[in-house]
């Protein structure tokens, strides 16, 4: 009956399991057992995995077609997807760490997984200053692509998801719960958008129950999704700068945005910065930059080059007009009308398709510039 089963079959079934955690399938994995383990006797994993023996029979009975076909059928009707180990779409990056997790159980847009990610982190109770920096940096980062990955709690994280949302980099939330478990309540909104319009992600199966123990699985997948982590407000002993502490494990980059001097959330963030544990972040170009010197920045580059000439294709002389002075720094309607000569009425109609096409920019003021 086990040899019915395969290889990410068992995978599901062994994470489904309580007491199996990722170290276990690690050491199952480098041992070449994943498929000898359907046969294990309850002593077998009680001797050398250290389960209970409640914990050893759960295994033997979820090591079985029937449990298996069961919990994909739930999570089909759910609409939650699951990626294992086993499956070449599994991110790369969280692939990389000691003790990924053995399942990704996903809902929504499933290739944001594959697009370059930085996370955004901080405390659940920002002052203004940090609630407008993590959504001007995510809004910024998610326009040129970059897709940004938070943990949807209250304060930052949520400021993070919002901003992203308005790009096309969108966002990918990294639940502390099940899928179908919204926590904390008050993001329900958010929740709902971030299912349809970006990625709700979580390495705890159907039916785990919430306690404080599974946050930091939870802040190992934000860190280890990312290329990067930026942490916006942390206090003295901010659960953020857990995350910061794994992204530094992982060998990835850190940003620390500097904070008020005296003030309470930004003390764990002025510390990373003074400690040289963290990369000084003052606008989201130092992210860029680093991202562009990378070999996804030059993958992103050709991508944006492309894009740009299949718009100049698409673009009207007169677009073309604007376009060009625009390169030379930002202008208002005004000094457009006045350079081009287009009628303003019309002038003003080409300056919405322009920015509708996200050829050009509006900022407060009638200013527009280049993208």
């Amino acid at each position: 009956m086990g040899q019915a089963l395969s290889r990410r079959d068992i995978l599901l079934a062994l994470v489904e399991t309580e007491g199996v955690g990722a170290a276990k399938i690690r050491d199952l994995r480098r041992q070449g057992l994943l498929e000898a383990c359907v046969h294990f006797s309850p002593e077998e994993w009680i001797l050398k995995f250290g389960l209970t023996p409640r914990q050893a029979d759960a295994v033997r009975r979820n090591l079985t077609p029937s449990f298996v076909e069961e919990r994909k059928r739930l999570y089909a009707r759910m609409g939650v997807e699951w990626l294992t180990l086993e499956d070449e779409d599994y991110p790369e990056l969280l692939r990389q760490l000691k003790t990924p997790p053995g399942v990704l159980y996903v809902q929504g847009r499933r290739e944001l997984l594959h697009h370059p990610a930085y996370a955004i982190v901080g405390t659940r109770l920002p002052t203004a200053y940090g609630r407008q920096t993590a959504r001007m940096l995510a809004e910024r980062l998610s326009d040129v692509g970059i897709t940004i990955v938070s943990g949807l709690a209250r304060g930052i994280d949520a400021c993070a998801h919002e901003g992203a949302l308005r790009g096309p980099g969108s966002t990918i939330a990294v639940l502390g719960t099940p899928i179908g478990v919204i926590y904390p309540p008050q993001n329900a909104a958010l929740y709902h958008r971030i299912a349809e319009q970006g990625l709700l992600v979580s390495p705890f199966p159907h039916g785990t129950a919430g306690h404080p123990g599974l946050f930091p699985a939870r802040n190992a997948v934000i860190a280890g999704l990312a290329r990067g982590t930026i942490v916006v407000e942390a206090a003295e002993r901010s659960g953020a700068l857990i995350t910061a502490d794994m992204a530094m494990e992982f060998d990835r980059e850190l940003y620390a945005v500097p904070g008020m001097i005296g003030s309470p959330k930004s003390i764990g963030t002025n510390r990373l910065i003074k400690e040289k544990k963290a990369t000084i972040l003052t606008g989201p170009e130092d992210v860029m930059a680093d991202l562009w010197l990378s070999e996804a920045g030059a993958e992103r580059r050709r991508r944006m080059a492309e894009a740009a000439r299949r718009m100049a294709a698409e673009l009207k002389d007169e677009e073309h007009l604007i376009v060009e002075l625009l390169r030379e720094g930002p202008k208002t309607a005004d000094e457009l009308a006045e350079l081009t000569g287009i009628p303003f009425g019309h002038l003003h109609a080409l300056l919405l398709n322009l920015t509708v096409k996200r050829a050009i920019e509006q900022h407060p003021g009638s200013l527009y510039s280049i993208r």
